[in-house]
This record gives structure tokens, sequence and C-alpha cells, in this order.
């Protein structure tokens, strides 16, 4: 088991310093040359210690399904601790906390930040930090499974520890041709809004930041004002990109031979109904501030805020068009509750996933009715297909998990704060919405660490907090926590 997991470990360390290649090149584009050659020390750093692991244990031989979960939470903490060198060894970030942070929160695509103010970063680093949204979009063990015939031995193991979603669609039998195709439709789609936001008011570099941030579910900018100061047609487009990378992209696939599985997709009409659900009471609100507010920006500016909102919590992609943490306490008790809705399953969305949130619904239907009726027989069923009952239990334990997480993050980022600030700590409120920001990989939250604001005020072992449950959210909760059971080292 040991040399397996150093065998896929290895080789997932080695592809993240070969991203770093990018980088470091993009960087000598733009004559940063302190930059490219720090960037390109950790590149080489990280493949010659990525390769030694790699070639030093030899072929890994089968994968089970227990050594793929360990495979896989052992590669994201791998690939979160190497991912932090460019802005170490450029000085960037000189904090090996911050930098570990800014990295976990690109690969997890949270897209929390320490940083005030991105653009003190050089077009290297910027980039840097949009790939790693960008990589950890998708899943970096999915991209090596598409690439690399030498980890598609045990693929499948590691697609459904990774797979952002509770289970893996196959497009065709064999999942490296699936995972090709996930790439291919991924790819596809970055590069058509990187072309539509070039003709508006954004850069050609501006442009591919974004896109890869968007199609993440990532969140990471160029500009400490994020979206707001780019043009209407600008955020349009990215509202369109964000409604896309919330859906499945093996549903996107579909459609280029039938666009009508959008309609028949059950998941997919309960995740655009939540959007359109979360936009109308969002606007409603805004609308109620009268015609002052109304006169200030106008209906169309109202109703773009209302959607872009709504879209980048459900989505997790975390920008921002305007300061929700202004707005009334209605509405921000509504942003909190949408954090932990999140895309559908198979997208690059965080949050417990328009699927669970579904079969809960449909479970919890099922139990009301099954009290009235002690001897029927209830099944739950969505999308027009029962739902099996250890499929119902498992997403039942998912989200019995996720709350203990939630509940045990906020208490532990609070007890941390308070003892390390030697006051009171963090506010309920900034306490509650960055935990939940971090386990459901959103980005800001309210309070302290609201969209015009960072987690540079959160101490040090607050950080490392957050970064474990951003990692925990990602890999959606049980493959980090099965790393810690005594089960899963034994022979």
């Amino acid at each position: 088991m040991f040399v397996r997991l150093v065998y896929i470990v290895g080789a997932v360390v080695g592809a993240t310093g070969v991203a770093m290649l990018v980088a470091a090149l993009t960087a000598v584009l733009y004559r940063e040359w302190s930059d490219a050659r720090g960037i390109a020390a950790a590149a080489v750093l990280a493949m010659v210690v990525g390769a030694a692991m790699w070639r030093g244990v030899g072929a890994p031989g089968e994968l089970t399904t227990r050594e793929g979960f360990a495979a896989v939470g052992l590669s994201w903490i791998g690939m979160s601790l190497v991912g932090s060198l460019p802005y170490l060894f450029t000085g960037a970030i000189p904090s090996v906390t911050d930098a570990v942070f800014e990295t976990t929160s690109g690969f997890t695509t949270t897209g929390s930040s320490i940083l005030a103010d991105p653009a003190v970063l050089g077009y290297g680093l910027l980039m840097w930090r949009s790939l790693t949204q960008w990589i950890g979009g998708m899943g970096i063990i999915v991209l090596s499974i598409a690439i690399l015939p030498l980890l598609g031995v045990g693929g499948v193991q590691l697609a459904r520890a990774e797979s952002p979603g509770p289970r893996p669609d196959r497009l065709t039998p064999r999942f490296r041709e699936t995972a090709k195709r996930l790439w291919l439709v991924y790819a596809g789609l970055t590069v058509a809004e990187i072309v539509l936001l070039a003709v508006g008011d954004m850069s050609l570099f501006e442009s591919i930041a974004h896109s890869m941030t968007t199609m993440s579910t990532g969140g990471f900018g160029t500009r400490a004002t994020s979206l707001t100061t780019f043009s209407p047609y600008s955020q349009w487009v990215v509202i369109l990109f964000m409604f896309a990378a919330g859906a499945s992209f093996a549903l996107h696939y579909r459609a280029l031979r039938n666009p009508r599985v959008y309609g028949s997709s059950g998941e997919f009409r309960l995740y655009a109904g939540l959007a359109v659900g979360a936009t109308t009471l969002i606007l409603i609100g805004l609308l109620d501030g009268g015609d002052v507010v109304f006169a200030q920006t106008g209906l169309e500016a109202l109703l773009r805020d209302s959607i872009f909102t709504a879209l980048t919590i459900v989505t997790t992609t975390g920008f921002a068009t305007t300061d929700f943490g202004q707005w009334v306490p209605g509405l921000q008790i509504l942003i909190v509750g949408l954090m932990f809705l999140g895309g559908m399953a198979g997208s690059t969305a965080g949050g417990v996933k328009t699927f669970r949130v579904g079969v809960l619904t449909r479970s919890a239907s099922s139990d009301l009715r099954r009290l009235v009726h002690p001897r029927g027989v209830f099944v739950t069923r969505f999308d027009g297909t029962s739902v099996p009952p250890d499929l119902v239990r498992n997403i039942q334990s998912f989200f019995l998990f996720y709350m203990f997480m939630f509940m045990t993050g906020t208490f532990l980022l609070s007890v941390i704060e308070s003892r390390q600030l030697g006051t009171t700590g963090l506010d309920l409120i900034t306490s509650v919405t960055a935990v939940a920001s971090a386990l459901g990989n959103i980005g800001p939250g309210l309070g302290l660490v609201g969209p015009t604001e960072n987690f540079a005020p959160i101490q040090g072992a607050g950080k490392w907090l957050l970064s474990g449950l951003m990692l925990v959210g990602r890999l959606e909760i049980f493959p980090l926590l099965l790393l810690f059971t005594r089960d899963l080292w034994r022979r």
C-alpha cells in the first residue's frame, strides 16, 4: 500500500511542478525576471521530488478502493504544500502559513485570499494563482488519469474518491476516456469565455485569468474590487459561464448531441429552480429599499446584481459585483443559507450539491408520510427513478458529517481566535461564515471576511484550520477524514 501511495503522490507533485512552468513562462513574457527565476526554481524542485517518488518505487499495481481514498487525500495535501513554493520562492507571500492558505484556497477552488489587492502580484504569480483553481476545478487526479496511462490502473477508485459529486458519471466504459471528454468540455467552455470576455473591456490576460477561475467556480480575480469595476457586459458573460460551471459537465457533453437533455434532467431543473428562486428573493429584498435604491442603480443593475450574487454563492464561485455584506440582515441570512447548497453533482462547484439536496428533501418527505402510514412502503424517488436505500443512507451520513464539521469548525475557529487575540476573538457572523465558506469552497463570507475584505486578519492557527476545512469540503469530507482512521491503514 505504501508503495502505491508514494507512486501516486509523486506523480501528482511532479505534475504540479510541470504546471508551474506555465506561470514561469508567463513571467518571462512580461519580463518579470525575478519572479520567473523563483517560479522556475519551485517548478524544478517539485518535478525532481515528484520524479524521485514516482520512479523510485516502480510500478504500483492495482489500486483498491481504500488506497484510492488515501491517495487522493494525500495527493491534495501534497500539491497544496508544494503549490505554495512559487509564492515563497519569489517572496510575494513570505509567510508559510499565508502561502499554504492561498494555495489551498486555489486548488480547492475556494477563492478566499489573504491578499488585500491581488494586483500587487506580478503576471506570472497571477497566472499561477488562476491556474491552481483551473487545475483544481475538475481535479488534478482526474486530469492525471486522462493524460497519464500509468495512472489508468485504479482510475475508477481515484475518481470515486475525488470527483466533485456523490458518484462519478461515466460517459464511456473506460473512465480514462470519460475523463478526457469531460476535460475537453471544460477546456472548450474556458476558451469560449476567454473569447467573449476579450471582446469586452478585459485585457487578454484578464480574460484568461477570469475564465479559468469562473469555469472552476474558484473566484480568484486580478483586482481588489473583484468584478465590480468591469462593464455590465463582462458581468453578464461571467453570469452565463458561472451557471454553466455549476451544472454537470457530463450533462454538457451529452447536450452537444441532444440539447433537450437539460430539460429532461430533474437535477438540472432543481438547480435552475434554486438559482431562479434565490435571484427572486434577493431582487425583492433589494427593491424593498424603495425609490432611492432604484433611482441610484436602475432595474437592470439591480437584476444583474441579484442574479450575479445568487449564482456566485449557489455555484460557490465567490466573485462579487456588489458588497452584499452591507445588505439588510434578512438578505444576509439568505446568503448564509445559500452557502449550503452548491451546484450539480459532476460540476466544479462545492457545497452539499443539488443532487443531495433533492434526495434529502424527498427522503424527509417519505419519512413524514411513514409516520402517518406506519405499514406503508415508501420509496425515495428523484429524477424519475428510485434512489437505492444505501445511497440515501450515504447522503444522510454525508450531510450529518457536513453539519458536524461546520459546527465543530465554527467552535474551534472562535476558540483559536479568542486565545490568540487575547480578546473575545472574532464576532459570530465572521466565524460562522468563514467556516461555511471554507467548507463549501465559496470564498467570501460576511463580517471581517466579507466580499470587500480578506482573510489576512485571521490568525495563523485559524488559517491552518480553514485550509483543512477547504480540503475537507473539496474532497467531500470522507477521503480526508479516512486518513485519520485506524481501519484505513490496517493490512
